[in-house]
């Protein structure tokens, strides 16, 4: 067993910064790099491009990618893990080994995680009395059970672990929980028990603190956000993981960026729900619990994570067809902006109701006044310009 290991986040997104993953296996020692792609918006996306064609499905931008990074994690036995397979990994796999007989790489070995997808199963869920509920609204699946277009459940650590186990040098997974990608290093290497769910929830609060890149290392701090030296080339956090649990978060030296109790608080705080329940399919985490300590410059030790056993159920990912949607943007400048962004507003409605078009619904945002904080914002006297957002949706394409 390894008396510590270091895993480094890779990407925070689909569209992270490109060269982030390149920077983190080059820019100082690291014995895995995870990459996180997948937002919920993100596998509707996959699920849309596969539906066009069967060939894609996954993030795309992951086997050029690799062309540069193969060379160099197989030299230093860096093991890479990403949910960047989306809802097609093993057309990300078989890219990937494209990439390797490209560069002459013969004996890598990559793992797959499938089984998320359960869009094919929904019928006979629910013909098994599976209520599939809404978390939020508390609404059936079978409200709009027909126009269901992807549906994924989120896996936790253990099948990552399984392929780690497999001599995998590469973990190509669907729907796995952002915070597994950093468990399953941790339980692979040091052993853990996954009936500690302390130790569970140690993993699943250094993946928390990963799983959005930058974020972590200053990239999205609003504290002192001015004092972030260059963020420009910001070096992603670093988990420096102990057997025991503990973690030190850090970041590659000569790099950008801040890694600061206030930084890593401010992520912590990210998505969170109920900080005593972060469920995750491998434990709830109670992030009450959690003790930071600064242990030097751009060093966190994070500490005392508590946790309880995971509830019996799955989270599932779902996205349906709900119609069409578009919008526009129009600009009005000094003097008397909002007023003129307000009455285009009015005259567009106007003009859809005298067009005797129908939507489910119409939006209009006032951006540079507004559009973030609506009825809420303070009051600007007569701003330099406004920029009107006008939006609608329906599930008739001709009145899109």
């Amino acid at each position: 067993m390894k008396d510590k290991i270091r895993i480094a986040s890779g990407q925070g997104f689909w569209g992270d910064l490109i060269d982030a993953p390149m920077n983190q296996a080059t820019g100082g020692p690291v014995d895995y790099i995870m990459m996180d792609y997948l937002a919920e918006v993100t596998m509707s996306i996959l699920q849309k491009q596969k539906l066009k064609d069967p060939r894609f499905g996954y993030a795309r931008d992951i086997p050029a990618l690799m062309e540069r990074m193969l060379p160099v994690i197989k030299e230093k036995g860096i093991k890479v893990i990403t949910n960047g397979g989306g809802v097609n990994p093993t057309a990300c796999r078989d890219a990937i080994f494209e990439v390797a007989k490209k560069l002459g790489i013969k004996d890598l070995k990559i793992g797959v995680v499938q089984g998320d997808n359960i869009l094919d199963n929904i019928d006979e869920l629910v013909g098994k009395g599976v209520e599939l509920k809404n978390m939020e609204s508390g609404d059936s699946v079978k409200t709009v059970q027909e126009k269901v277009l992807s549906a994924n459940v989120y896996f936790g650590a253990a099948p990552v672990v399984e392929c780690l186990k497999q001599g995998a040098d590469i973990v190509i997974t669907g729907r796995v929980t952002d915070t597994g990608l950093t468990l399953a290093p941790m339980i692979y290497e040091f052993g853990w028990d996954m009936n500690n769910f302390d130790l569970m929830a140690a993993g699943t609060v250094a993946g928390h603190i990963l799983e959005c890149g930058g974020q972590a290392s200053g990239g999205n701090f609003t504290g002192d956000w001015q004092s972030i030296p260059d963020l420009a080339r910001i070096g992603f956090p670093i988990a420096e993981a102990y057997p025991n649990g503990e973690v030190i978060i850090t970041k590659h030296e000569n790099t950008g960026g801040l890694v600061s109790i206030d930084t890593v608080s401010e992520q912590l705080c990210y998505e969170i729900g109920d900080p005593k329940d972060y469920i995750t399919p491998d434990c709830i985490a109670d992030f009450t619990s959690i003790h930071l300590e600064d242990v030097g410059e751009n060093k966190v030790r994070v500490y005392n994570v508590k946790g309880l056993p995971a509830t019996p159920f799955y989270k599932v990912s779902m996205s349906y067809s709900d119609g069409y949607s578009a919008s526009g943007s129009l600009t009005y400048s000094w003097p008397d902006a909002l007023e003129k962004a307000e009455a285009a507003d009015k005259i567009l409605r106007t003009r859809l109701d005298d067009l005797g078009l129908k939507f489910d619904e119409v939006r209009a945002e006032f951006q540079g006044y507004n559009a973030c904080h609506g009825p809420i914002a303070k009051k600007i006297d007569d701003p330099n310009e406004v920029v009107l957002r006008f939006s609608v949706r329906s599930a008739d394409k001709y009145s899109v």
